[in-house]
């Protein structure tokens, strides 16, 4: 064990098993987590080679071969349970995707969803016997997240009982889904139904795309990989082309939704239970994003304990990297997001299991609120943890551009989740237009329940206005008085986003137009809700938190979150008269002292996210802190260095002396 980080574990404040507990969500949850991972570590089947020294068909080759051999380790394990399989799956592709994320995550979960009994009953359990292997394609070449514009057409040919589905442009081609490339051999086609001469808009056709013996393409199906990508080497992201591709009847979903056999259209109970599966995907991102935050927080505080850089005092040893005051303020707020994530994450896990009862219930009240909440957290999450872990790679120097330390992993594979399931800014205005209909409400009288809640308090729809018209109560120091202020400073932006629009159409604009040229005042307010949703839910927790230790520092980390919200976003809080000149500048003071508070704790506190070596795969942020010794260690396994002399020194460096 490395003296620093030795020493850093012995100042800890607080139980780190207790915290770690308190993230899984109690301590058999914990065992069982740990139960998991070690079938997978002490596997010798899942002792691979290092991904980083692979070419990409390799990758695939060998993601594919663990794939399979996990399905059948799932089965001989018994394990059923649908968080336990993820727990699985996430040790055996530790933070690296793999072709069949889309058939485990969206085709399986799409069947539970939305399919019949008697659907059910065909497709479900070839699927989850790997018969079936499928993929959700919905994503085309010209059109992403704005799912109205997608062109691949389903109509219905009442003679045969069956859909005709066509991609009728080249922008129509599916393009992207993973799995979809060599992968699947059916594809859960999200297309726009054509019956009786009228279009009903997007719904989901199972549709087979590959021979179940020999796997190759069907009649009328064109399909392949797209090609090398940013990341994601492991995965054959694809494209799939249909020419009068015929699937019966009873293909198309229909617990809701349905088609008579004479092309009657029975409309759903809401349009949008088609987007069920896109509702679950986002909130799992949240969680994503806690993960992925959690994971470089960890490399890089850890990695900042054992680097010893430059000289505070002249002639004095050199510190570590961890005591320079600039390195805890970029990344003490980033630890403390990650435990705001992780908290939310748990929340939103939480509400859609609630909501998604109350649909099979037939109670489809909550559905808008969680379609917006889960698209606003989506792209606020994976924003914030995009930029944190770019972050958390450059605190590390030089060494942290090496593949060695898994950041640059990390990011290129976490990176997709600001655009996948929703382009971020698209999720944000999605939000914006239930806040705005939601302020529409409440102005006009109505109550409104939920995280929206807010919006019926006329005192909650303050106007921009210098500090000096109001008088500024904020206790900066209490967590329960910053909520208060987060909440009406996304009061003030909803109203002024409302207003907007409003403005827009005074001025004789079409209410898309209206919309367009309010469009960043509507980012702003989901962002601000989103911030407030955080923030409030982060301080929620505490009060479920027994363990004083534990609730001392995480009140401290979330006392951090909240003021460096608004240290990063002080205009706003100003522009409302939320907040003093003299009040930010207390508050910059404050966050200093917090650096200096989570000090003694740094180290513990990225331990507590319980990341076994293997699972975090990376030299710089070890538990034991032996980093220089493994770096090179591993620098020597390189393909490069398989010969002292490379072949093309003698092919093309040796020629070129006998030439000058």
């Amino acid at each position: 064990m490395n003296p620093d980080i030795m020493k850093e574990r012995q100042t800890a404040t607080f139980d780190v098993e207790r915290l770690t507990n308190i993230l899984d969500g109690g301590p058999e949850k914990t065992k069982r987590r740990r139960e998991i991972e070690s079938l997978v570590l002490s596997d010798p089947d899942f002792q691979d080679e290092d991904p980083n020294f692979l070419s990409r068909s390799e990758r695939y080759d060998q993601a594919v071969k663990k794939s399979a051999q996990m399905i059948l380790k799932i089965r001989e394990h018994g394990i059923s349970d649908p968080e336990e399989i993820y727990c699985y799956k996430n040790c055996v592709h530790p933070g690296r995707p793999q072709p069949l994320d889309l058939h485990l995550g969206m085709f399986l979960p799409t069947l539970l969803s939305q399919a019949t009994p008697e659907q059910m009953d065909r497709f479900f359990m070839p699927a989850w016997n790997l018969q079936i292997i499928g993929t959700y394609a919905q994503t085309e070449m010209g059109h992403g997240t704005h799912l109205r514009g997608l062109e691949t057409t389903a109509t219905y040919d009442p003679a045969t009982q069956e859909f005709v589905l066509n991609t009728p442009t080249i922008s129509s081609i599916k393009w992207w889904p993973g799995g979809l490339g060599k992968t699947s051999n059916h594809a859960m086609v999200l297309a726009q139904l054509y019956t009786q001469g009228n279009c009903h808009g997007l719904h989901a056709f199972i549709t087979p795309i590959r021979d179940l013996i020999t796997h190759l393409p069907l009649p009328g199906i064109v399909v392949g990989d797209i090609g090398p990508k940013f990341g994601f080497s492991e995965v054959d992201n694809g494209y799939l082309k249909l020419d009068n591709v015929r699937i019966p009847r009873e293909n198309m979903l229909m617990k809701y939704a349905k088609v008579e056999p004479d092309g009657t259209y029975v409309k759903p109970p809401s349009d949008k239970l088609t987007y069920g599966t896109m509702v679950f995907i986002r909130s799992i991102i949240v969680g994503h994003s806690a993960e992925a935050l959690a994971k470089s927080c960890t490399i890089a505080i850890r990695y900042s304990a054992v680097r010893h850089q430059s000289e505070i005092r002249l002639g004095e040893p050199e510190p570590q990297i961890l005591d320079y005051q600039t390195q805890q303020h970029k990344l003490f707020p980033l630890l403390a997001t990650t435990y705001a994530f992780n908290f939310i994450a748990q929340y939103m896990n939480h509400t859609y299991k609630c909501i998604n009862q109350d649909i099979n219930n037939g109670d489809f009240s909550q559905l808008p609120e969680l379609h917006a909440l889960s698209a606003g957290l989506k792209a606020f999450t994976s924003w914030a943890a995009n930029t944190g872990i770019e972050v958390c790679r450059m605190a590390c120097g030089g060494h942290g551009y090496s593949c060695s330390s898994a950041l640059p992993g990390i990011y290129v594979e976490f990176t997709p989740s600001c655009t996948y399931e929703g382009e971020n800014t698209v999720m944000m205005l999605q939000t914006a237009r239930y806040l705005v209909k939601s302020y529409r409400q409440a102005k006009a009288g109505q109550q409104l329940s939920g995280m929206v809640s807010y919006l019926n308090e006329a005192e909650h729809r303050v106007q921009p206005q210098p500090v000096a018209a109001r008088p500024t109560v904020v206790n900066i120091n209490d967590l329960a008085s910053l909520v208060q202020v987060y909440k009406l400073r996304a009061a003030m932006l909803v109203e002024l986003a409302a207003k907007s629009i409003q403005q827009e159409l005074q001025r004789r604009r079409s209410q898309e137009d209206a919309w367009n040229h309010s469009a960043i005042d509507l980012v702003r307010a989901s962002d601000a809700h989103c911030h407030y949703v955080v923030v409030k839910v982060f301080t929620d927790k505490l009060g479920e938190i027994s363990d004083t230790a534990i609730h001392s520092v995480m009140s401290t980390l979330a006392l951090l979150y909240a003021l460096h919200g608004i240290a990063e976003n002080s205009g706003d809080f100003l522009q409302a008269g939320l907040l003093s000149g003299p009040q930010v500048l207390q508050i910059s003071v404050r966050i200093k002292e917090l650096l200096s508070l989570l000090r003694p704790n740094a180290v513990a506190l990225v331990d507590a996210f319980d990341f076994h070596d293997k699972k975090l795969n990376s030299i710089l942020g070890r538990y034991d802190g032996n980093v220089y010794e493994h770096m090179f260690e591993w620098a020597r396994q390189s393909p490069l260095n398989t010969t002292e002399v490379h072949e093309s020194f003698y092919k093309y460096l040796k020629p070129l002396r006998s030439q000058l």
